[in-house]
């Protein structure tokens, strides 16, 4: 690879200086407390703070920083207005943190992961004392999350590409019977803004049901669904405990909760756990993609989004193992590439695609099962 082929940050190659970090926050307290998390660990430096959405995008011209981060309720300019002026004028990671606990807050986070963002973290709430811990290891996690974003791949927009609001869609009626097949989903950082350009192109499946694990901790997984629902085919929403499987329709993991697939194939249904975190996550796709592995076989298509770590490897194995297919994002096209990745190297895949081409693909997938010979797995 060549100097000029290297993946860059604002200010050059990666690993040459410390990951400097702009803060950007209403709340004098909050600024000050998420700076001491940054620089808690000696990986990444403040290089400066910012009180409201138009200081923020004046400092991000003036002092250049690796990754913002970027509260999503600010008076003057929100944090959703400036990061379409930070996107479209100065790409860079940014991390959007979100006091969430609304309908209204957790939309505005979910815009603005589909709008570049590379994550978000949720701030703490009622006693700080208690929420802090989680909130240091989210914020940390989500920093180092961007520090692996290759800027030059990550999707800029611009204000003429921004997503347009949800849209009803014609859809038909929702299919009462168990699906003869089934497409599990596992998505991590950059995973919103890639599920709302996947499953609107997916088709509602009159044999075929979806199911979607995004790493999303409790109180934003519903919105998420919602916001695929009004402009998808697919009927897509929150999984429910003991909820039959029904065709034509998507079921995203609930927030803090693991999902599994139960059986007989010919009357299937969801179960939600509260086990421990895999991987350092709940809900995580490896319980849920071993379950349909079992129940589903070579009936299966996994698919595995952008993200970052290893979760879904082990089961995109197991569902190949059973003789059903693997589909992984390529690298170019995910935020970050760890989890396509290490599925790639545990199992290997029947396709490596471009987001953009994926949803073809997974249909080509299904059909190609759906002309397979009935088989009957155990369940």
């Amino acid at each position: 690879m060549s100097s000029s082929d290297q993946p860059v940050g604002p200010a050059g190659p990666r690993g040459t200086r410390p990951t400097r970090v702009l803060v950007v926050d209403d709340s004098a307290f909050m600024r000050k407390l998420v700076s001491e998390v940054v620089e808690s660990t000696g990986e990444f430096t403040v290089v400066g703070t910012a009180r409201d959405g138009r200081d923020a995008v004046r400092q991000v011209a003036a002092l250049d920083p690796d990754i913002v981060t970027l509260d999503v309720d600010m008076p003057a300019l929100n944090g959703l207005a400036a990061l379409e002026f930070i996107m479209r004028d100065h790409p860079r990671p940014v991390v959007m943190l979100s006091a969430g606990g609304t309908d209204g807050g957790a939309d505005a986070t979910l815009r603005a992961l589909e709008r570049g963002a590379v994550d978000f973290v949720r701030k703490p709430s009622g006693a700080i004392s208690l929420d802090l811990d989680t909130v240091r290891d989210h914020l940390l996690q989500a920093l180092r999350a961007s520090v692996e974003v290759q800027v030059a791949a990550h999707p800029v927009l611009t204000a003429g590409q921004l997503p347009v609001p949800p849209r009803a869609v014609p859809r038909q009626v929702p299919l009462a019977g168990a699906p003869s097949r089934v497409v599990c989903i596992a998505a991590s950082t950059g995973g919103p803004a890639a599920l709302s350009q996947l499953l609107p192109a997916l088709p509602a499946w009159p044999d075929t049901a979806v199911l979607v694990v995004q790493h999303m901790p409790p109180g934003f997984t519903a919105s998420l669904a919602r916001r695929l629902d009004a402009a998808s085919a697919l009927t897509v929403h929150e999984a429910g405990d003991s909820e039959p499987l029904r065709a034509g329709h998507a079921y995203i993991a609930p927030g803090g909760r693991h999902v599994r697939l139960q059986g007989p194939r010919e009357v299937p249904h969801l179960r939600l756990g509260d086990d421990p975190a895999q991987w350092g996550v709940r809900p995580a796709a490896d319980p849920l993609f071993v379950s349909v592995a079992q129940v589903y076989g070579s009936q299966t298509v996994a698919v595995v989004l952008t993200g970052m770590g290893c979760d879904a490897a082990e089961g995109a194995r197991a569902i190949r193992a059973a003789g059903g297919r693997v589909v992984v994002q390529d690298r170019v096209t995910s935020v970050v590439p760890g989890m396509p990745e290490a599925a790639l190297r545990a199992s290997g895949a029947d396709a490596v695609v471009p987001l953009n081409e994926l949803a073809s693909v997974i249909a080509a997938q299904v059909g190609a099962l759906a002309r397979r010979p009935a088989l009957r797995e155990s369940a």
